[in-house]
C-alpha cells in the first residue's frame, strides 16, 4: 500500500463538494415536500451527496481523511449558520421589504441549529466507522454492501437525533415517525440510485491517487 501523500486537488475538491452540499442542505431543508405519503424536506435530494463523498474518502483514503471533512464541514456549516444567524438579526434598509422571506431561509432556531449539528456529527462518523470497520473486514471486497450499510446506519442516526430535537413537541408524534422513516427510505434509495457512479468514483479515485486505505491500527477517535 502506498504512503498517503500531502492532500491532493482530487482530495481538496472532494472536500468542497462535502462542505458546499452540508450547506445546501441546510438551506433546503426550509421547504417541506410531500411525495405520497413521504413527508420530506428538499434537502433530501442533496444531504445524501455527502454521504457519497463521506463513502468515497473512506473508502479510498481511509477514516482519518474522512475524519478531517467531516470535521472541516462542521466548522463550515457552523460559520454559515452562525453569519447568517449575525445577518437576520442586522436591521434591514427601510427600502428593503423581504425581511420576513430572509428570515424564514437564514433565521435557523437555536434548537433546530443544535439538532443538525448534533445529527451530522453522529451520522458522518457512524457512517465513516462502518464503512471503514466492513472494508477491514470484507477484504475489500463487497463494496456495494458497506456503502448501502453505512449509508442506513448514518441516515437513521442522523434522523433519531436530529427530528426530535428540532420538531418535538411541535410536530405530532406520529407525523415525526413518519418523517424519520420518509427520510431514511429516500435517502438511501438516492445511494442506490447513485451508487453505479460512486463504484466508478471509487475505481477512479484508487488508480488516479495511487492509494488504497486500510484501517488497520486505526483507533477510531473523533477528535
Amino acid at each position: 500500500m502506498k504512503k498517503q501523500e500531502p492532500i491532493s486537488v482530487t482530495f481538496m475538491l472532494l472536500s468542497v463538494t462535502f462542505c458546499v452540499c452540508l450547506i445546501l442542505a441546510n438551506l433546503l431543508a426550509t421547504k417541506q415536500v410531500q411525495f405520497g405519503l413521504l413527508n420530506l424536506t428538499a434537502g433530501v435530494f442533496v444531504f445524501p451527496i455527502s454521504y457519497v463523498v463521506n463513502d468515497c474518502i473512506t473508502e479510498v483514503y481511509g477514516y482519518r481523511r474522512a475524519k478531517l471533512i467531516i470535521w472541516t464541514g462542521f466548522v463550515m456549516n457552523f460559520a454559515f449558520v452562525l453569519l447568517a444567524w449575525l445577518a437576520d438579526l442586522i436591521p434591514g434598509a427601510p427600502y428593503w421589504t423581504n425581511q420576513e422571506g430572509f428570515h424564514a431561509l437564514f433565521g435557523l432556531a437555536p434548537r433546530v441549529a443544535l439538532a443538525s449539528f448534533a445529527a451530522f456529527l453522529v451520522g458522518s462518523f457512524l457512517n465513516a466507522y462502518v464503512m471503514s470497520r466492513m472494508k477491514i473486514h470484507d477484504k475489500g471486497r463487497r463494496f456495494s454492501l458497506r456503502a448501502i450499510a453505512s449509508t442506513i446506519v448514518g441516515e437513521v442516526s442522523d434522523s433519531i437525533i436530529f427530528f426530535p430535537i428540532a420538531l418535538g413537541g411541535i410536530v405530532p408524534k406520529e407525523n415525526l415517525l413518519l418523517m424519520m422513516v420518509s427520510q431514511v427510505v429516500m435517502k438511501t434509495l438516492c445511494e442506490v440510485v447513485i451508487l453505479p457512479v460512486t463504484i466508478k468514483t471509487v475505481a477512479w479515485l484508487k488508480h488516479t491517487e495511487g492509494v488504497d486505505v486500510y484501517d488497520n491500527d486505526e483507533s477510531y477517535s473523533v477528535i
